[in-house]
């Protein structure tokens, strides 16, 4: 199938978008993806909610805690 992407409940981290991306990987839903480029340098993509991919631009600053979902930071 796929890799979700979905960020685990107890990472925490920061980065910086580097590209947004979405696709229907099922055929059926679409996902929403952004590249982000943590602060220890490693870039990942992570899976987010539209909401939130529709407020974020390539440049902007995400903050992820541990227990809640990324944000606009």
């Amino acid at each position: 199938m796929f890799t979700s992407h979905k960020p685990e409940p107890d990472e925490a981290w920061e980065g910086i978008v580097e590209d947004k991306s979405r696709g229907m990987l099922d055929g059926s839903n679409m996902y929403h993806f952004v590249k982000v480029r943590r602060a220890d340098g490693q870039v990942a993509k992570v899976r987010v909610d539209r909401r939130l991919w529709k407020s974020i631009a390539v440049g902007d600053r995400l903050v992820k805690q541990a227990g809640s979902g990324p944000v606009k930071a």
